[in-house]
């Protein structure tokens, strides 16, 4: 069975190679492998796909890394950098703008003093805003760890991040 691993700390730090080729070994990863199945098995144990593992999954599946690169960079769900614990998705679409949707991104954006894309420096929130969530009767709308929060407000979300920052407290105190 595949173990998670913690995902790095911002500093960058990939995973060792040796980790990675152990992960790989249990994969079964070789030029049968399903590429997209193995890169989501890969992120979904470090967090993100480390470049080692690109280049080590390149190697075994004799696919040209350059390819690899390519699906990566074309499927949304692929992340190459660290990620943080917790994604916050925030729909900038038309019906979640006209209701309010720009105050809940500066809001996420405020409250984390993070940027769209960006990760905070303790790797708790990654925050992101996507062309449409696809729930536009519930908008303004937000995503966080796959929850839906439908009619979205500034004081909820900041709400609804608070607890987070609670939990996430309160986790690292019993660790």
């Amino acid at each position: 069975m595949i173990q998670e691993q913690a995902a790095p700390t911002a500093s960058g730090q990939e995973p060792p190679a040796d980790h990675v080729r152990a992960l790989l070994d249990e994969l079964k990863v070789s030029p049968e492998a399903n590429l997209i199945g193995v890169l989501q098995d890969v992120q979904e144990h470090f967090g993100y796909l480390p470049a080692g593992a690109l280049q080590e999954i390149s190697r075994r599946t004799k696919i040209p890394l350059s390819r690899i690169y390519g699906v990566v960079s074309f499927y949304t769900q692929f992340y190459t950098e660290p990620r943080g614990r917790h994604t916050i998705r925030c729909c900038r679409g038309t019906a979640c703008h006209v209701r309010g949707g720009k105050k809940v991104i500066d809001t996420v954006r405020n409250a984390l003093s993070i940027e769209d894309g960006e990760t905070t420096e303790d790797m708790i929130f990654s925050f992101e805003t996507v062309a449409c969530l696809g729930a536009c009767a519930l908008s303004p709308v937000v995503v966080v760890d796959g929850m839906y929060y439908g009619k979205a407000t500034a004081k909820r979300i900041e709400e609804v991040l608070d607890q987070i920052v609670v939990a996430e407290s309160t986790e690292e105190e019993t660790n």
